[in-house]
């Protein structure tokens, strides 16, 4: 009796199990009624239109064309005219038959690109004779449309996902476009929307009858936001056009905002050659320019010596130090002996004694050095001393990145204590073993954007924001975004300094760059410029550098300008500032001639030299 209850009751137990299963299986698990559906329903998807960019002042910079690729399904296709597709697709017998093998691999019902970024005129035409090609359609996308042929290293640009990028972005399709660089890269996540579906009904054949349900679960894709720029386009042209023939870089900020007015690197290229089919051999083009580089964004990735106007930041750490005062005279002739048999040229005449303020618009390299010395001394060890002074520098952006809101950049480098021990063993060093870095050269290394930055530090008597490329309407948003940033400098300390730099463009190395007008406050510069050529050090022609504010009360424009081999400040980058300021400020460029000067002057035959040694001489 005990074993008929044990056998009914595992009877009934096991029945129950199975039709609790059938139940899960067939009610409420999704895959298997996904799967029945896949068997009679194709999900064909959406593709949205990226969102659209403008700069500050509302100009459409980058928009969208629309492109088809053509689509195969290899189980529903039958006999077609090859020469006409052919024809059409610009491949050969060969490639077709390999696009197809490759579609029927992957797999024979669902759908696989054959033509990609068909143009809209050449798919219209084509379009009128796709019903002769069973197993064929055309799957609408969008690719860019650069409205103007400048910014390439601000937007990035944009390319299908890849199969391996598919294996951690399960949300794109492949062939989908994705933001590669810049802009694009950075809000890839506002600019790309979402993608919705339509699904049609398919017959036992696997062929394509209508609309399934009449579209009752079509999904319609979801906009992408649109992103406003703090960028000036017609600021941007107008630098883009100043640097032609010119290798460098120009960085323009909005001091007291943060806000990128333009970044331009030279060479630079047209957005618009990273669109359609010649994409890749056009990039194949640029990446193999190895010696313009126009890929490589100069204002953010090039790391250079700033040269002299990094002086004015030793002048305010020794301010803040007490090292100095702006009455405390030093003297020079015609240099400085700072070590036995170690000079230090400088252009003052001999016999000249200098006060900070003169030795700012003088840029007085005995000044500055005898200046350093004593801030290295200032402490219990030279090594204290030292990383106080990198301390101070790192709160004005230098020695890291900055956190701006594109992808790429170099860190720059100021030395510290440990540097040194390191390369001289600890104990073995001095003020005046690191005594190139009093006037910026040594082993400090800068960006352009890093002393664009440090120049707004000085317009702003002491902090900066943040720099960034995407303009934020909304106060409390971008306040916490982008908070001052304070550096270790009393704001009193700023106003000698400025007053040199003042000084620097109406009496000083800058004449150049006087503005009728404007008060504007700059630093010229010229960096040394070495490779190491065969094994030894070989010097170049120096960089021409410069970097200013204006106007000196309420700044609305803080920048740096950077040219390759330009073999002084005031003759290259001080001019094409003043310009920039000019432009931005006035609106339009009243000296013609200065104008024409830069745009219409080359630097090419000084690119084009052998690598050889050539003297030098600090001019600033």
């Amino acid at each position: 009796m005990i074993r008929k209850y044990i056998l009914l009751s595992f009877t009934l137990g096991t029945t129950l199990v199975f039709l609790i299963q059938l139940v899960k299986l067939q009610i409420f698990n999704p895959d298997y009624n996904d799967l029945s559906l896949n068997n009679a329903v194709e999900k064909r998807p959406i593709y949205p239109t990226r969102g659209l960019i403008y700069d500050r002042n509302g100009k459409l910079l980058v928009a969208n064309q629309p492109v088809y690729d053509l689509m195969v399904i290899p189980e529903n296709t039958s006999s077609f005219d090859t020469l006409e597709l052919l024809s059409f697709l610009e491949l050969s017998k060969e490639e077709l038959k390999n696009r197809l093998i490759k579609a029927r691999r992957f797999s024979t019902k669902k759908p696989s690109s054959i033509g990609r970024q068909i143009s809209k005129e050449k798919q219209a035409l084509f379009k009128e004779k796709i019903w002769k090609y069973a197993g064929f359609y055309f799957q609408k996308k969008t690719i860019r449309d650069y409205t103007l042929p400048i910014a390439s290293n601000i937007f990035g640009y944009t390319s299908e996902i890849n199969s391996f990028e598919l294996k951690t972005k399960s949300d794109y399709d492949l062939g989908e476009m994705i933001g590669r660089q810049g802009i694009e890269k950075t809000y890839e996540s506002k600019l790309k929307g979402k993608k919705g579906f339509e699904f049609f009904q398919k017959d036992r054949f696997n062929r394509i009858i209508g609309t399934f349900e009449e579209g009752a679960f079509d999904q319609n894709p979801e906009a992408p936001e649109n992103l406003t720029l703090t960028i000036d386009a017609e600021l941007q042209s107008y630098g883009t056009a100043l640097m032609k023939n010119k290798r460098g870089g120009i960085v323009v900020l909005e001091p007291q905002s943060g806000e990128v007015l333009a970044l331009v690197t030279a060479p630079s290229y047209d957005p618009n050659l990273m669109l359609g089919k010649s994409r890749t051999e056009n990039f194949n083009t640029l990446v193999n320019d190895t010696l313009a580089k126009p890929l490589f964004d100069r204002g953010l990735q090039a790391e250079y010596a700033p040269g002299s106007p990094f002086k004015t930041l030793n002048a305010l750490i020794a301010l803040q130090e007490n090292i100095i005062t702006p009455t405390t005279l030093l003297s020079c002739n015609q240099g400085h002996y700072y070590a036995r048999g170690a000079f230090m040229k400088c252009h003052c005449p001999t016999g000249t004694t200098n006060n900070l303020l003169r030795g700012i618009y003088n840029s007085c390299n005995s000044y500055f050095a005898k200046t350093y010395v004593k801030i290295l001394e200032n402490d219990e060890s030279t090594a204290v001393s030292l990383d106080r002074w990198k301390t101070h520098l790192e709160k004005f952006g230098l020695g890291n990145y900055l956190g701006y809101d594109l992808p790429i950049g170099k860190r720059g480098f100021i030395p510290g204590s440990d540097y040194y021990d390191r390369w001289y063993q600890k104990g073995r060093w001095g003020p005046t073993t690191v005594i190139s870095n009093a006037i910026g050269q040594g082993e400090i290394l800068t960006t352009p954007i890093q002393m664009a930055n440090f120049t707004a530090v000085i317009a702003n008597r002491g902090y900066y924001i943040k720099p960034h490329f995407r303009k934020i309407k909304d106060k409390k948003i971008k306040d916490s975004l982008y908070p001052k940033n304070f550096t270790l400098i009393e704001a009193r300390h700023f106003e000698t300094v400025i007053e040199g730099m003042e000084e620097v463009v109406e009496k000083g190395t800058a004449r150049i760059a006087k503005i009728p007008g404007i008060a504007v406050c700059g630093k010229t510069g010229t960096a040394e410029n070495f490779i190491r050529l065969n094994g030894e050090k070989t010097q170049l022609t120096d960089h021409s550098i410069f970097v200013a504010f204006a106007p000196k009360e309420d700044p609305k424009i803080a920048l740096a300008v950077f040219v390759e081999n330009g073999y002084w400040g005031a003759r290259w980058a001080a001019p094409i500032a003043s310009l920039i300021i000019e432009k931005y400020l006035n609106g339009t460029v009243k000296r013609s001639w200065l104008e024409d000067r830069m745009i219409n002057g080359s630097l090419m035959t000084e690119y084009m030299k052998p690598l050889s040694g050539m003297p030098f001489e600090i001019n600033e």
